[in-house]
């Protein structure tokens, strides 16, 4: 006798598939995304040879895993202040899609479940590093600075900085110079990105009482420390040229990207409209994205260079 298919009704497949959603909101997927890249670059940088694709993969999901933890702890001890902003009153805690109870557990089995991947598949260092930007994240930045301190993305971004060291460690074991100088990278680029946002949002953060740099100290100051910012990361992103960890593919993808973006940071502050703000920004995400895939392409094109001389 054939056995009939179970089928759930259409009205219980549609619950399923909102809670699904909610649950995906709840890791911030699109920042998560753009910092497992980071960490992804910093993986194959670390090895002359691309590295073995199971390791790629589970270093990937580990991250992946403890990033979005992170990022869900973030949206929990935030879910107030997110109530009263218009760019989060959506998310699924202000909403009352998910519970509190239902957020902390899943955040936890993504914390554990990511620990667990690194320190039985990559090693104990990359374990503990991903655990410790997770508290700085979500417990440093979030509950602490963010709620204290006009700098507080400055010093809070060491911890959304730190994949590419990640990354680098998950391959090497260890921790050297050239993982930190992408993490300078990164450090340097969250105050031009995070301010812009601010400064397109400055109305609802002074709402929730948020201490962001546009609120405190006024968009014309947040505008000109933005431009200063964009200057410094293009010296910053020239030392990898200097030291000799990337080549000249890297030197001038480099120097465009940060070009461009200066010219948005200048834009803002002498000549802004209703959308440079916004517009700064999502350039800033298109602009790191860019980078560091420019240094993926420039490291194995002088790999490829290697082999053909042999």
């Amino acid at each position: 006798m054939a056995t009939e298919k179970l089928i759930l009704p259409r009205s219980i497949r549609k619950e399923l598939a909102l809670v699904c959603r909610d649950y995906y909101q709840l890791t911030k997927p699109k920042v998560v995304a753009l910092l497992v890249l980071t960490a992804w670059v910093g993986m194959m940088l670390a090895t002359p040879e691309p590295p073995a694709f199971l390791q790629l993969f589970l270093a990937s999901l580990g991250i992946a895993f403890v990033s979005a933890a992170a990022a869900a702890f973030n949206q929990i001890l935030d879910q107030k202040i997110d109530a009263q902003m218009a760019r989060t009153y959506m998310r699924p805690l202000p909403k009352g899609r998910l519970s509190t109870t239902q957020a902390v557990t899943f955040a936890v089995a993504l914390a554990m479940g990511g620990f667990l991947i690194l320190s039985q598949w990559i090693n104990w260092l990359t374990a503990w590093l991903t655990l410790l930007g997770l508290f700085g994240y979500a417990v440093v930045y979030t509950l602490l600075l963010k709620r204290a301190t006009p700098q507080n993305i400055v010093i809070g971004g060491i911890a959304g900085a730190l994949p590419p060291v990640l990354g680098w460690s998950a391959i090497t074991g260890q921790v050297e110079g050239e993982a930190l100088l992408l993490m300078m990278i990164v450090f340097t680029w969250t105050p031009p990105h995070f301010w812009a946002l601010a400064i397109h949002r400055v109305n609802d953060y002074a709402k929730a009482g948020i201490p962001m740099m546009p609120v405190t100290h006024g968009i014309e100051f947040t505008k000109t420390l933005i431009l200063l910012y964009t200057l410094l990361l293009t010296l910053i992103c020239l030392l990898p040229y200097l030291i000799g960890m990337s080549g000249l593919i890297y030197l001038m993808g480099s120097l465009f990207l940060n070009a461009k973006f200066i010219v948005y940071a200048w834009q803002l502050k002498f000549h802004a409209d209703t959308e440079s703000a916004i517009k700064t920004f999502r350039f800033s995400i298109v602009h790191l994205m860019l980078l560091f895939l420019v240094l993926l392409v420039d490291h194995y094109a002088y790999w490829n260079l290697q082999m053909l001389v042999q």
